[in-house]
């Protein structure tokens, strides 16, 4: 017999349940895992920086949808919120800013400081913060023709002293010291103010499942971001950041709509009509509109018609649910690639990164299932009608989240 204190969990979990989704929607819009990129030329007292910035994190800032003075309206930010100073002192602009080509996407400043004679040289970032909390600047000096210096800055660390030690890119670390960690660090911030990877981990969740079925999608969440995070970061692939970002978008989508899909009436007409949208979001790429190529999304129109198909012959759609996860983890690897690929990292030192902040991005993500599934399968025990309103109405959250990131990325 149930007794009165114990009916009154399930409605809690429920409300945490929606609480987590709150905490994933709020910042959605904010785009607030964003990283920027600096690299600094220091002889004697003068120094040149290169500042390489994303154009869809300025648009967040009411001069950042100007594309025609948009580099003008960038210089002038880029050299008010990154500074080089001695002592406390700040160094001088002599030349510049001025903007340099780049890839579609970003905005690269550059410009040159003299210092004063006197005084320890020190970077401070104050980029983005005050639009992104969680936003990650890299920054690499070369000074006086010595090895190049790097040096991830936060909120919560903005300054660097050139003049105490740092990471030499020469020297390998040494094993378990302060570089390794600090990869394993990064790993574990960029997954969890990764909203949208923690979306697509909630929707694939959102089902339910024994801790078999979750182990194997989790598993293969993990291989496929692995496989591609290490080939990116290494070289061997080169996928451009847009289209990525916005395929991440979509899968979470996608994910929802099996989670509809599995949990109510199995009708032809739902594969069959999102086959139908990508199909014209493939005509309106040939013609020009928006960031995804064309043959990508007449693939995805391919797979999700024999998806579909498959699931809806099998009598356990979970079987199947580690191999969508495989599929889509191989794009949300790309997605997490990119910070190590801009980071310019030298290969000496590459694996070391790669190690370090694919250990971190496993530790977060574990971090998250372990919050998430013990109080999905708590909901389960207690309440099937229940578990299934959670299923439904978490997934329909997480499909408008999955459509946002995905029109704002492609067509935004």
């Amino acid at each position: 017999m149930t007794t009165p204190r114990r009916s009154l969990i399930v409605p809690h979990v429920i409300r945490c349940m929606f609480l987590i989704l709150v905490f994933f929607s709020a910042p959605a819009a904010a785009h607030d895992r964003t990283t920027s990129y600096s690299g600094w030329v220091i002889r004697g007292r003068e120094a040149e920086v290169a500042l390489r910035l994303s154009q869809l994190d300025l648009s967040h800032y009411p001069w950042g949808g100007d594309g025609t003075n948009l580099e003008a309206a960038a210089g002038t930010y880029a050299i008010a919120h990154l500074k080089l100073s001695a002592g406390d002192a700040p160094c001088a602009v002599v030349d510049g800013p001025r903007p340099l080509s780049a890839a579609p996407g970003r905005v690269v400043i550059e410009w040159r400081v003299r210092c004063p004679e006197q005084g320890g040289l020190r970077v401070r970032s104050d980029l983005l913060f005050d639009v992104a909390s969680g936003h990650l600047h890299f920054a690499r000096v070369t000074r006086d023709g010595a090895e190049p210096l790097e040096r991830v800055l936060s909120e919560g660390e903005r300054e660097w002293s050139l003049d105490e030690p740092a990471v030499s890119t020469a020297t390998a670390p040494e094993p378990g010291g302060t570089t390794l960690l600090e990869y394993v660090e990064l790993g574990i911030g960029h997954i969890l103010t990764g909203y949208d990877h923690l979306a697509f981990l909630l929707a694939l969740l959102l089902i339910g499942g024994t801790f078999g079925e979750v182990a194997k999608v989790v598993t293969g969440f993990t291989v496929a971001h692995s496989i591609t995070l290490a080939l990116t970061a290494l070289g061997y692939v080169r996928p451009e950041t847009a289209p990525v970002e916005a395929l991440i978008g979509l899968s979470i989508a996608l994910v929802a709509v099996e989670n509809v899909w599995l949990t109510g009436p199995r009708t032809a007409a739902v594969p069959l009509m999102i086959a139908a949208m990508l199909t014209l979001l493939a005509v309106a790429a040939v013609r020009g509109y928006g960031r995804v190529p064309a043959l990508t999304l007449v693939g995805l129109a391919l797979f999700v018609a024999c998806y579909f198909g498959l699931l809806a012959r099998v009598s356990n759609a979970a079987s199947l649910r580690w191999a969508i996860a495989f599929i889509f983890g191989l794009v949300h690897g790309f997605g997490f690639a990119s910070v190590l690929v801009e980071a310019g990292l030298p290969t000496e030192r590459l694996v070391q990164a790669l190690f370090g902040f694919n250990v971190g991005v496993e530790v977060g993500q574990l971090a998250a299932v372990a919050l998430v599934w013990p109080l999905l399968r708590l909901i389960a025990r207690r309440s099937e009608s229940r578990r299934m309103a959670v299923s439904q109405y978490g997934s329909a959250a997480v499909l408008a989240l999955g459509v946002f990131w995905f029109v704002s990325r492609a067509f935004g």
